[in-house]
């Protein structure tokens, strides 16, 4: 018996290693370098693939109810119009519904003339050659409220990925002029973060009736997309003068 416990005993003190949790190594070593911050944004241009503009029906009438009616009926020819020009359903969004009391002007001030009724839908045109004749099809049938547009990118991420890729090129370049211009070399990419939300920094773009032409015109011109990051280097230290 004697000797079973003292085996036991032996065996518990041969392995205290077990019990005791592993320490992972530090993710990264200390610097013994010159640190370095640098803010690029990286940029590039695109020429828009998706346009959004605002389409609706403003109705006037008497009664509410009757301004409400009349401004359905309407909306409802220019929701035809749309899936006969090949619009999806799902371009097309329900923007805003407002219903008002209208009035008119007098000495006195003003008095109740009727009621305005207003349905706006958020339509996005993927083919933006022809988005100034798909207007121009939705006036003629009743549309008398237009506002826009607004470009878009359909593949927006891969715009923003070229344009981190050339911040992080800017980026290292600045670091090696800095690092020349001490007379050292850069090590070493430290850490990397990005500043606020990726996207269009800028657009020109319009939307106008050419002269001479009654239709309408959609002319995308370009965006550029860009983001901001922050990348912090290692330097070598400079030579002793």
């Amino acid at each position: 018996m004697k000797r079973l416990i003292l085996a036991s005993l032996a065996a518990c003190a041969a392995t205290p290693a077990l019990a005791q949790p592993t320490v992972p190594p530090p993710l990264t070593t200390p610097i013994s370098g010159v640190r370095l911050d640098v803010v690029v944004t990286g940029e590039v241009t695109r020429v828009p693939d998706q346009v959004t503009i605002s389409a609706g029906v403003t109705s006037r009438a008497p009664q509410a109810q009757a301004a409400l009616r009349d401004n359905a009926t309407q909306m409802e020819r220019v929701r035809a119009a749309l899936r006969r020009l090949g619009i999806a359903d799902r371009d097309i969004q329900t923007g805003t519904i407002s219903l008002h009391q209208d009035y008119e002007r007098t000495p006195e001030g003003g008095r109740p003339s009727g009621y305005v009724a207003s349905n706006q839908l958020n339509i996005r045109f993927r083919d933006v050659a022809n988005a100034g004749r798909i207007i121009d099809a939705l006036v003629a049938e009743g549309v008398n409220n237009v506002q826009g547009p607004m470009f878009g990118l359909a593949n927006r991420d891969s715009a923003v990925d070229e344009a981190r890729t050339r911040a992080i090129a800017v980026a290292r370049a600045r670091a090696d002029l800095y690092a020349r211009t001490l007379g050292t070399r850069v090590r070493r990419i430290i850490a990397i973060s990005e500043t606020g939300q990726p996207g269009v920094i800028m657009g020109e773009a319009r939307m106008a009736a050419q002269a001479g032409d009654a239709s309408t015109q959609i002319v995308p011109g370009e965006q550029v997309v860009g983001t901001t990051v922050n990348v912090t280097f290692e330097l070598d230290p400079p030579p002793s003068r």
